[in-house]
C-alpha cells in the first residue's frame, strides 16, 4: 500500500492504515493532543453514531468525512473498510460515541479483519469508562474480571452472575439507568451482601459515585430517575476461613 494522505485538514502525514481512536466519555477536555491530531490527518473517520460525532469534531473545528458504522451494520462495512485502505490507501480512524472502540463498543469486527488482510492497525489511547470506575473505586487491587453489559433478560442475568459468583475478584459490569435497579437487586440476590460500588455520568458535571451494599445503594437512589450510563463494582466473595 501506498502512504497517502491528501485531506485539506492534515496537519501530519500518516501511513494508510486503520487508527483507533479513543474519544472522551463526557468531559471534552479529556481527549488527547494525540487523538485530535489523528482525527484531523485521517482520509476518513468511521464513527458509531454520526452526529454525536459530528458534535465532538465540530467542538474541535475538525472537518472530515463521517461514515456510520455501529453494531448494526459492523460487519457490512468490513469490504469498504478494506477498499479505503488497501485500495484507496487511505488512512481511516475509527471512533465511537466515547470511551475506546472494542470495548463494550463496536469496533472489534473491523480491527479483526484488518489484522487478517495485514493492514497495519494504531490504537490511539484515550478515556474509558472501565479503568475510570477501577481506580475511583478503590477496590481493584489485583486484577478484576470484566463483563460489560449482562443480558437484558433477568433469567440470563442471574444465571450468568451465578456463574461469575465463583472468581475471586471484583466483576465490572457496564449498565444503562434503566436497569441499574434491577440489576442492583439481582446481584444482592445471588452474590449476597458484597461490597459494591456504583459510578454515574464519570467525568461529566454531574458524575457520582456510590459504595456499599446493594441494598444501600438502592435506597440511596430512593424514589429518583437514574440518568446517565453506569459502571458497576462488585467486590470478590469472602473467603471463609475452615
Amino acid at each position: 500500500m501506498e502512504n497517502r494522505n491528501d485531506s485539506k485538514d492534515s496537519v501530519a502525514s500518516l501511513n494508510a492504515g486503520l487508527y483507533v481512536v479513543g474519544t472522551p466519555i463526557g468531559n471534552l477536555g479529556d481527549i488527547t493532543l494525540r487523538a485530535l491530531e489523528t482525527l484531523r490527518s485521517v482520509d476518513v473517520i468511521m464513527a458509531e453514531d454520526t452526529r454525536h460525532s459530528r458534535k465532538l469534531l465540530t467542538h474541535f473545528e475538525i472537518r472530515k468525512r463521517l461514515i456510520s458504522c455501529h453494531k448494526f451494520n459492523e460487519a457490512s462495512r468490513l469490504d469498504y473498510l478494506k477498499h479505503l485502505i488497501f485500495d484507496k490507501s487511505m488512512a481511516v480512524a475509527l471512533i465511537t460515541d466515547s470511551g475506546m472502540p472494542c470495548i463494550s463498543d463496536p469496533g472489534s469486527r473491523s480491527v479483526a479483519a484488518c489484522h487478517d488482510l495485514e493492514i497495519p492497525v494504531t490504537v490511539i489511547p484515550g478515556p474509558s469508562a472501565l479503568t475510570d470506575a477501577a481506580a475511583l473505586s478503590g477496590m481493584i487491587t489485583k486484577g478484576f474480571y470484566f463483563e460489560g453489559f449482562l443480558s437484558h433478560k433477568s433469567a440470563a442475568r442471574k444465571k450468568r452472575l451465578k456463574t461469575l459468583s465463583e472468581l475471586d475478584v471484583p466483576l465490572i459490569f457496564f449498565e444503562s439507568p434503566y436497569r441499574l435497579l434491577k440489576l442492583l437487586g439481582e446481584i444482592g440476590e445471588v452474590l449476597g451482601g458484597r461490597e459494591t460500588f456504583v459510578g454515574r455520568e464519570l467525568t461529566k458535571h454531574f458524575e457520582e459515585t456510590l459504595r456499599g451494599t446493594t441494598a444501600e445503594i438502592i435506597t440511596a437512589f430512593g424514589e429518583r430517575k437514574v440518568k446517565g450510563e453506569c459502571v458497576v463494582i462488585v467486590g470478590r466473595k469472602e473467603r471463609v476461613n475452615v
